[in-house]
Formats: C-alpha cells, sequence, structure tokens
C-alpha cells in the first residue's frame, strides 16, 4: 500500500513542472475531467534547504505537544476534534483522488456524453460534471461511515489518500534540500523511538488518518474468528517524506530527458527513469527491512532510520554510475517556479494595461463637462462676434444710406397744419 501513494503522487507532480519556452503547448483535451494546460502547470508548495532544516525543529515541537495532550487530557474529546478536522479535509482529498482514478480507468464512451458546466464565483473559475457531484457525494459517504464506525480499510482510503496529495503540492527544489530532508528526520525518527516514549505513545493514541494499519493476522479478520484485532502501523510520514524525494528523482529523469531531447512531447511520460526506479526499488528494500527487524525484535522501529540512507545512496550511486553527479546537485526546480510566478505576475499585469488602456480610450472619446463647457463657450462666443459684425455692417450701410426718414415725417408735420 505504501508504494501505491508514492507512485501515484510522483507522476502526478510532473504537472507542477513548468513547460520550457520552446516545448509545445499541451493538445486540448476532449475529457471534460481534464484540465486546462494553466491549472495543470500550478505552482506546486516548493521546499527549501531553510525549511529543511527547520522540519525536524517544528516536527518535534509539534509532536511532544500532542504527548502532553494526550497525557494531561482526556484523549476521547481531543481525537473528536481530531476526527472532525481530518474528515472535512479527507472528503476533499478523496473527492480529488476519485477524479484522478476516473480519468484513467473511464471508457471514452461514457465520457464523450458528459456535460461539463462552469461555475464562477468573484474571480474563481470551476468547471464540473455530474462526475465530480456524484464523486463528492461518495466522499461524503463514506467519510461519515468512517466517523461514525472507524473502520481500518476506509481509514486506510483517507491515509492513501492525503499522502497522494501530499507528494503532488509538496515539492524539493534541489537534491541538496532532499538530503538535508532525509538526513534530519533519520536522527529525529531515531531519537523519538529509540530514546523516548514519545512516538510511539503518540501515534497508539491519535486516533485519525494519519496511519496505514494492517491486521498481523488477516485470516483470522476475515474469517471473523479473532474477539480482538491487533494491527501493524505505518505512519504518513514514512511514506510522504520519501516519496517528495522519490517525485524528485522522476522530476529529474524528465529533466534530463528533455534535455537529450528537447524537441520531443515535455508532458509525454514516456521517457527513461533511472533515478526514479533505483529510488523506488530502496524504498521498498528499505521499507522491506523494517518490517523485518520489527517483527524479529517484536519491537517498534522507526522507519525512516532505513529508508533515508537508502533513497540518499541509491541517487547517488546512480548519479556516480552514470557519469551525472555533477548535473544531479546543480539541478534546481527553484528557477522553474520563479518563471511560473512571474509569468503569472507579467499576465496579470498585461491584463491590468489593456484594461486601463481600454478605460483611458473611452474617456477620451466621452467628452469630459469641462469640455463640453468651454466647447459651448467658444460656439457662443462665435455667435456674438457674427452677431456684432452683423450688427457693424448694418450701422455702415444705414450711416451711408440718404437721409429722407425726417423730411419725410416733417412733411406729414406740415401737410398736417
Amino acid at each position: 500500500m505504501a508504494v501505491v501513494p508514492i507512485y501515484i503522487g510522483s507522476f502526478e507532480s510532473l504537472k507542477g513542472v513548468k513547460r520550457p519556452k520552446n516545448a509545445a503547448a499541451r493538445k486540448k483535451s476532449n475529457n471534460p475531467l481534464e484540465d486546462s494546460d494553466s491549472e495543470s502547470e500550478s505552482i506546486t508548495e516548493s521546499l527549501s534547504a531553510n525549511d529543511a532544516w527547520m522540519f525536524p525543529v517544528f516536527g518535534s515541537a509539534v509532536l511532544f505537544s500532542l504527548y502532553l495532550l494526550f497525557r494531561f487530557l482526556d484523549k476521547e474529546y481531543i481525537n473528536y476534534l481530531l476526527t472532525g478536522y481530518f474528515a472535512l479535509l479527507g472528503c476533499a482529498a478523496v473527492a480529488k483522488v476519485g477524479l484522478l482514478v476516473s480519468k484513467k480507468t473511464m471508457p471514452a464512451g461514457i465520457l464523450k456524453h458528459v456535460e461539463k458546466y462552469k461555475i464562477t464565483i468573484n474571480v474563481y473559475n470551476a468547471s464540473f460534471t455530474f462526475i465530480h457531484a456524484l464523486l463528492l457525494a461518495a466522499s461524503i459517504f463514506l467519510t461519515l461511515f468512517y466517523v461514525l464506525t472507524k473502520n481500518w480499510i476506509a481509514s486506510n482510503v483517507f491515509g492513501l489518500s492525503f499522502a497522494i496529495n501530499a507528494i503532488q503540492l509538496l515539492s524539493l527544489d534541489s537534491f541538496k534540500t532532499g538530503m538535508i530532508l532525509l538526513s534530519g528526520l533519520f536522527f529525529y525518527d531515531i531519537f523519538w523511538v529509540f530514546g523516548t516514549e514519545v512516538m510511539v505513545s503518540v501515534a497508539k493514541n491519535f486516533d485519525a488518518p494519519i496511519k496505514l494499519v494492517w491486521p498481523r493476522d488477516i485470516i483470522g479478520v476475515l474469517a471473523g474468528t479473532l474477539e480482538k484485532t491487533e494491527f501493524s502501523m505505518l505512519g504518513l510520514g514514512d511514506i510522504v517524506i520519501p516519496g517528495i524525494f522519490v517525485a524528485l528523482c522522476l522530476r529529474f529523469d524528465q529533466h534530463q530527458a528533455w534535455q537529450h531531447n528537447p524537441k520531443g512531447d515535455f508532458r509525454s511520460t514516456k521517457f527513461a527513469r533511472p533515478y526514479f526506479m533505483a529510488c523506488s526499488t530502496a524504498y521498498v528494500i528499505g521499507l522491506l527491512t523494517t518490517f523485518v527487524v520489527m517483527h524479529t525484535f517484536q519491537a517498534a522501529q522507526p522507519a525512516l532510520l532505513y529508508l533515508s540512507p537508502a533513497c540518499i545512496l541509491s541517487a547517488l550511486i546512480t548519479a556516480a554510475v552514470r557519469g551525472e553527479l555533477k548535473e544531479l546537485f546543480a539541478y534546481s526546480t527553484e528557477e522553474d517556479n520563479e518563471d511560473a510566478k512571474k509569468n503569472k505576475n507579467e499576465s496579470k499585469k498585461t491584463k491590468k494595461d489593456m484594461v486601463t488602456a481600454v478605460e483611458e480610450t473611452q474617456t477620451e472619446e466621452k467628452p469630459s463637462p469641462n469640455t463640453a463647457a468651454e466647447e459651448e463657450v467658444d460656439t457662443n462666443a462665435d455667435a456674438d462676434a457674427e452677431d456684432e459684425d452683423y450688427v457693424a455692417l448694418n450701422a455702415e450701410d444705414i450711416k451711408n444710406s440718404p437721409k429722407i426718414s425726417k423730411k419725410k415725417k416733417g412733411g406729414k408735420k406740415k401737410n398736417g397744419k
């Protein structure tokens, strides 16, 4: 079960890699469940070397805080709170993984009859189909089933969904960061498992889907002959932490393949995967070693004691054999993420400038009240000037004309007399 989320999450993490400028854009898919190219190139949360150094410190603080809570408070109420919190997160995680599985397994004959709807809320656009609604309803039902029964199978479904989403969304910016993280958690795991009772105590009392469990006597469980079922458990941290390192190896394989063939399809997953295969194999060997030692000594084992060296050495040995140690340590995804953010900001700025230009054009075309008033004053002034010229011309004509009006008037008076 631990290998499944690592494999799926690693390939899904490739969608977070920014497409090179010289790579052809992905062809638009007819699948109504597929995201657009811009959505598929969403920027993941990248861990830097500083984050890797502080990870064991914050992890220790959280772990010890939980230990104190379970020790001095009623664990029943704590688990109620944690169950509600993880149930909400799990509902979304299960729906997302269900959608991913539907994309890969649903026949094209059914998908072509699925209508796609778009909903817009303020600045957020989302596309959905009947399948989205069906998956959401199924995840809500599974959540209620888990909350009411605490069934171990439902718990594992939530755990696998959490692991897949975490490996997809979290990424390491370089192999240096990955090695720092695995090395730090190597000592973290040893101290809290072998040095104290804290890790084991929290794992047993923490009743939430943050671990994968499996019955030690699966035959007895299936037959229903056991009064009490005992489980072996594996924390999600022992899956996610090595998983993001395995995903980094896969992205490096993609990078190397593109460097050797820049004219190919960048989004294709059909490329040589030596680092991914080596690291995945090392993870399986390390995990098997953990369970063998655990059953041999009948004691809890820190899985990262075996997984961290296995993953680190597999990448280093593969690079040494292939003569790519320099390329391995020079590889960084931070530049890709910065370019993605820069392009996103430039796109927003371009849209804003276009809107501003349109508004300015509309403003220039529409005369302002002051401009209209000035034009009206100018028009009135021109009209007054024309009237003055007309009056002046009439006055001059009258002046030059013969004066007969007074004589006529005087003649009338004379006759009247």
